[in-house]
């Protein structure tokens, strides 16, 4: 009878460790670095930010200068030309805010460049994270740059090098 219960209970251990699923991991960072189109995309992206925040900080500029002009005029102004440049400064931040906008506002320019240049790269790395997890068997594939809970994982589950080796790149 002792036997009998240990066997099954030993049929029943083996059964779920049979049912363990297979975890790795991958770190995005890490692969991003090593991918030469991740920098050249950084790169332009940085410089269209630059680009845009010039045009934006020079209709800032202008509206100050008008401001501090008419500060300085409006003691000599009649209420008609004091209304009429109060209304030209308004026009001016609201364009300088309208540009803003229309460049790093949530459906602005930059966001769109950053999808234009990014998705193919995300999308690649995506897709080879998924050939490397079907062909070795893995049911989870988890980021560790962004999942900040993990305290410690094993080198040994990181396939981050076997990602790179999908996407053509060595290391």
């Amino acid at each position: 009878m002792k036997k009998s219960v240990l066997f099954i209970i030993l049929l029943f251990a083996v059964g779920m460790t049979a049912q363990a699923q297979k975890f790795a991991l991958i770190d995005m960072e890490y692969i991003l670095k090593n991918i030469p189109a991740y920098e050249r995309a950084n790169e332009q992206l940085s410089q269209a930010t630059k680009q845009w925040q010039g045009e934006v900080e020079v209709l800032a500029k202008e509206a100050q200068t008008m401001f501090k002009d008419y500060q300085a005029a409006s003691a000599k102004l009649t209420a008609a030309q004091k209304t009429q440049k109060e209304d030209a400064i308004v026009e001016k931040e609201k364009a300088a805010s309208e540009l803003k906008r229309k460049y790093f506002g949530p459906e602005g320019e930059l966001f769109k460049k950053r999808e234009e240049l990014m998705k193919p790269i995300q999308d690649e790395i995506y897709n080879a994270v998924k050939v490397v997890a079907e062909e070795n068997g893995y049911a989870v594939v988890v980021d560790r740059a962004s999942a900040s809970s993990i305290i410690f994982a094993t080198p040994r589950i990181d396939v981050s090098n076997e990602v790179l080796a999908k996407l053509g790149y060595s290391n």
